[in-house]
């Protein structure tokens, strides 16, 4: 008895979705990479304080900084460093909330939301041009198969 030729035989759902991960961790090293340098030779920042921004934009009354460190995963240490420097450069303002002496909310300040809309407006060009290979539908398809992962993966 002879054993089946490897050629021949199947490759186990396993390989292809190892396969895929690798890829995807790749591409998307890549992608943060060059949105990195982006980010540091036009706008002489960095992506943890885009994403900071990114994430006070979407909340115009402010987070408490625990709830920005669990929006972004992150701890609240790794959160607070960018924030003071985002309050000195005037980009951002932090507010006592009423009934604890503890915490504190931050938000962005006028001049905040607006150099936020112009990083922002750059940083969608920059990811159109990093991602052009794809066709709108197909990174649309692409979006949905990744939902369904994340949809399983939380219940």
């Amino acid at each position: 008895m002879t054993s089946p030729d490897p050629e021949l035989t199947p490759e186990p759902d396993s390989k292809a979705r190892l396969r895929l991960w690798l890829k995807l961790l790749k591409v998307t090293r890549a992608v943060e990479a060059d949105l990195r340098e982006a980010l540091r030779v036009e706008f002489a920042s960095t992506l943890p304080r885009f994403d900071v921004m990114s994430a006070l934009s979407r909340h115009a009354e402010g987070l408490k900084m625990s709830e920005l460190s669990g929006l972004l995963k992150v701890s609240n240490g790794n959160v607070t460093g960018i924030v003071e420097r985002l309050v000195e450069d005037g980009i951002a303002l932090r507010e006592a909330v009423p009934g604890d002496r503890r915490a504190s909310r931050v938000r962005l300040t006028r001049k905040g939301a607006e150099e936020f809309a112009r990083q922002a407006s750059e940083h969608e060009h920059w990811v159109n041009e990093l991602l052009g290979a794809l066709e709108a539908d197909e990174a649309s398809a692409m979006t949905e198969q990744l939902d369904r992962i994340i949809r399983e993966e939380a219940q």
